[in-house]
């Protein structure tokens, strides 16, 4: 089987052939990462007879190259996790560290390990979550904005003129906010599966409908297969184990492996549920006063049990149940 692995970056693709396992890569070629670069990889693929490529997943810059392979048709598709990249790197005891040699670890893992063919998402799903991280990092911009004008209110030696501009910074983010959200929501109306997923988020006491859109931005993404468990360790909220011999036997913590824009979104909701929720709230103070958890312990829980509720409701198309989420004791 002939493989290539492609190292992806902001500008250009790295790209390395290999015939057969364990066989000596190819001479690494440089693309442009770009529609007309797409294209020439296309056709060096397909004069090559590459049936399979592997790529390292990297923000938003392999998902365009994503769906032009996958819709160019004829060669299988893989994204890999970066994790386990460096992982499979570190297993073949790899000591440089260079684009071309990435790039020759992602064939090499085509060739060898187990492959899991990319699916190609809605449409739709990619322009939400585009939105959704829009919409998180000028929220996070007007935050940011905010902080600096209250620290800049608490000296006198601040001029007038400066308090000014950052106030107008924060109307303009505002309006910014406000104007991308609507224009957000007119695109999950317009999808009768987004609108439903909407419906069926903000029924859970804690989201609203900006924490609806950064979920479903994420979520909307995974494939249908997935389990609830893969979904907590895809967001990185599985807990992580260290633990060597009878001497070494560190506390669980979350591993933070994983799609952080996801763990981001589901903090909020599961704080504010955590409060709010009557069903919720009991099972926070459960596990701080049962269980004997710290408080962030017991909100990553939340964190993780909320996951596993929509995921269900999702799967069930049902709207959220507090019962079901946790049981409240007798009276």
């Amino acid at each position: 089987m002939i493989t290539a692995g492609i190292d992806v970056s902001a500008k250009e693709l790295v790209v390395v052939i290999q015939t057969q396992p364990h066989a000596g890569a190819g001479k690494p070629m440089t693309f442009e990462n770009g529609p007309e670069g797409h294209q020439a990889l296309i056709k060096v693929l397909k004069k090559r007879k590459v049936e399979r490529v592997c790529v390292e997943a990297t923000g938003v810059y392999h998902f365009d190259l994503a769906v032009a392979l996958h819709d160019h048709g004829g060669i299988e598709l893989m994204v890999l996790n970066p994790k386990a990249a460096k992982q499979y790197g570190d297993a073949v005891m790899n000591r440089s560290k260079t684009d071309g040699v990435d790039a020759a670890l992602l064939a090499g893992f085509a060739q060898t390990m187990p492959f899991q063919a990319w699916k190609r998402p809605d449409t739709a799903y990619l322009h939400l979550r585009a939105a959704a991280r829009r919409l998180s990092a000028l929220t996070k911009q007007r935050t940011q904005a905010k902080n600096h004008l209250h620290a800049l209110e608490a000296t006198q030696s601040t001029p007038e003129f400066i308090l000014e501009d950052v106030r107008l910074s924060m109307a303009q983010l505002g309006a910014q906010i406000d104007a991308l959200r609507a224009k957000t929501l007119e695109l999950i109306s317009g999808h009768a599966i987004m609108a439903e997923t909407l419906k069926l988020l903000v029924s859970i006491k804690g989201i609203a409908e900006a924490s609806a859109i950064q979920i479903m931005g994420e979520i909307l993404l995974l494939p249908d297969d997935m389990t609830a468990k893969q979904w907590v360790a895809m967001a990185g909220l599985d807990p992580r184990l260290h633990q060597s011999g009878s001497s070494v036997n560190k506390k669980a913590h979350i591993s933070k492996v994983g799609n952080r824009h996801l763990r981001h979104a589901v903090y909020m909701p599961a704080l504010s549920a955590s409060q709010h929720d009557l069903h919720v709230r009991g099972y926070y103070l459960h596990l701080i006063e049962n269980r004997g958890l710290k408080k962030i312990q017991a909100l990553c829980a939340i964190m993780r049990k909320l996951l596993h509720s929509i995921h269900a409701m999702l799967r069930l198309r049902q709207p959220f149940d507090g019962r079901k989420f946790y049981a409240l004791p007798e009276p």
